[in-house]
């Protein structure tokens, strides 16, 4: 798997970014680079695909990832409502490695899987990320510092199974990526497995080695995994009945869906809907 390098050019003055965005959509691809990222989402509800981990996002969302670590938030795209995200990037090293800063430091370790932090622990950090991106020079240093150490005492659930420490294998190019691309836009209909290994330039047999290995799942595990969780969005903020849902997900059978839902939400759909509208 090789992810997208984004280049982020911080230069000889500046070690630290901190910038909003806001769009229709979140249009990064599936890439890493070697700076650590803090992300706050603002507005939107999808999907993020962390490491090996793929599952839904709400706004009010914070996550840390350590450098090199793959990663993209894919949004639904709502008309009147945009994605909306606070980005802080900043260079590995910029933090002293002392007795002081050692809680810090393996908070850092720990991103490598990215974490998730529990948004009851987080609210009264929240404006002071927000601020971020209108502070300049060594208050921004200061502010990223606090703001860290905060999050050290927060609780926090980890997203991948697998650590990325270092840069990927350069031959496996943007292959997943486009993966990624292609079940977003292909999901509510059937997907043959020679559709996915044509798209990569490679055998079926090929393919799903590669994906088992790079994702710690075989891909139609993944592909339902993925419907599940734009099913839970949609018992979430639509009427739809749940049979509806189930084969607008991609789902020909209407028992098959239930199986898939209650193996990946440990409940039905019905009662998924209940306990999620309160």
């Amino acid at each position: 798997m090789k992810p997208v390098l984004e280049q982020i050019r911080l230069g000889t003055s500046q070690s630290i970014l901190a910038f909003r965005y806001q769009n229709k959509c979140f249009d990064a691809p599936w890439h890493f680079h070697p700076q650590h990222e803090l992300t706050l989402i603002e507005e939107s509800t999808g999907t993020k695909f962390i490491g090996d981990y793929v599952g839904p996002y709400v706004a009010g969302e914070l996550v840390l990832l350590r450098s090199n670590l793959p990663h993209c938030w894919k949004n639904q795209v709502e008309e009147g409502r945009q994605a909306k995200s606070i980005v802080i990037q900043w260079d590995k090293g910029i933090f002293a490695s002392i007795p002081e800063l050692a809680p810090l430091l393996s908070l850092l370790r720990s991103a490598s899987q990215g974490l998730l932090f529990a948004q009851e622990d987080i609210v009264e950090l929240l404006p002071k990320v927000r601020d971020l991106p209108n502070v300049k020079g060594h208050q921004l240093y200061v502010q990223l510092l606090s703001i860290l150490l905060q999050l050290v005492e927060c609780s926090y659930t980890t997203l991948s199974e697998n650590r990325f420490l270092d840069d990927l294998p350069t031959e496996y190019s943007n292959r997943m990526s486009k993966v990624h691309d292609f079940v977003g836009d292909n999901f509510q209909r059937k997907i043959y497995l020679k559709e996915l290994a044509q798209l990569v330039s490679m055998s079926e047999q090929s393919f799903s080695r590669f994906f088992s290995k790079m994702m710690g799942r075989p891909f139609f595990s993944f592909l339902n995994e993925y419907r599940i969780n734009i099913a839970g969005r949609m018992l979430v903020d639509t009427d739809w009945p749940v049979a509806q849902i189930g084969f607008a997900c991609g789902y020909e059978s209407l028992p098959f869906f239930h199986k898939q839902f209650n193996k990946f939400k440990g409940e039905s759909p019905s009662k998924f809907r209940k306990r999620h509208r309160g």
